[in-house]
């Protein structure tokens, strides 16, 4: 009988699947290891995937800078060779572009029989180290982790005291984290805030837009799931917020734009993931309601601008 994945094993595995476009993953599922801690003695056998990730990024760097080395004679003489002699027939729209060349002298500019290359508009974007990251590993967030049957946030002092101005930008900065126990304290901190604000939640819709459009670039779908949460809560998190947002829908919609209309096709059997908002089509429509109906006259106008597909829901 095979052994069951526990969830730290099976969340591992898919950061490990992304570990392209995240930042450095920490040192443990607790956070990293501190700073004076003598790496010397450790047990290789189990290092973390933060550890054998820079380990084989670094021989990969190696590797690849000594191949690049012996290549570059090579790749110099077909340059010479092949260079302002024509298309040889091939179409312009077979061609692959220079690959950021600033010379005309490039192989993929005269076409390639594998046909032109992917352009990943909607691959995951490399997503660098934030700095909510950074405040939880000098214990600068007044907050704890409390663990029972459903984790929560203990925080060490009353939510309506904060400086909003300060701490909610560091937390929305945090919803692009993947990796726990980042991910869990810079959402469910968000949410804490947004509940308690009141008032003060609407002076700092300015320094939150810079955060949400990051996050929204990220074009991961765990990431865009959260952010569209977020975005509902802040809409009705106090009076007028959501027409404050209207002068930002040109920073904040275009990734909406982008994920409307790519739902599942499941042909005749029934997507779960709806239930769980795991849909990102139905979850980014159910955010432009909320965004029309709190936002205002001018809100559905705006709306339409950057997503033509949209169709009023007042």
């Amino acid at each position: 009988m095979p052994l069951c994945k526990t969830f730290s094993q099976s969340e591992r595995e898919k950061l490990r699947k992304d570990r392209d476009v995240l930042p450095p993953l920490s040192d443990g599922p607790f956070g990293p290891f501190p700073k004076i801690w003598n790496p010397r003695g450790r047990d290789t056998s189990k290092a973390t995937v933060s550890t054998s990730v820079s380990v084989l990024m670094a021989k990969n760097k190696a590797a690849a800078g000594q191949a690049t080395a012996a290549a570059a004679p090579k790749t110099a003489q077909a340059d010479i060779l092949i260079g302002h002699t024509g298309t040889g027939g091939v179409t312009v729209s077979t061609f692959k572009g220079t690959g950021g060349a600033n010379t005309s002298l490039s192989n993929g500019r005269f076409g390639d029989p594998a046909g032109p290359g992917k352009t990943g508009a909607y691959s995951k974007q490399r997503m660098p180290p934030t700095d909510f990251r950074h405040h939880y590993e000098r214990s600068d967030l007044p907050l704890s982790i409390q663990h029972g049957a459903k984790r929560s946030l203990l925080w060490k002092v009353d939510v309506s005291k904060l400086d909003y101005h300060h701490y909610l930008p560091i937390f929305f900065d945090g919803l692009r984290e993947l990796e726990e126990p980042f991910s869990f304290v810079a959402y469910q901190g968000s949410m804490d805030l947004l509940e308690g604000g009141g008032a003060k939640i609407l002076p700092t819709v300015p320094q939150l837009i810079v955060p949400l459009k990051t996050a929204l670039n990220s074009r991961h779908p765990d990431v865009l799931r959260k952010v569209f949460h977020v975005i509902q809560k802040l809409v009705v998190s106090g009076d007028h917020i959501g027409e404050a947002l209207v002068p930002y829908y040109r920073q904040l919609l275009p990734a909406f734009n982008m994920f409307k209309n790519r739902t599942k096709n499941m042909g005749d059997r029934m997507d779960y993931g709806q239930r769980n908002s795991h849909d990102l089509s139905s979850l980014i429509n159910d955010t432009l309601y909320m965004l029309e109906r709190y936002g205002g006259p001018d809100a559905y106008i705006n709306i339409k601008y950057m997503v033509p597909t949209y169709e009023s829901c007042m």
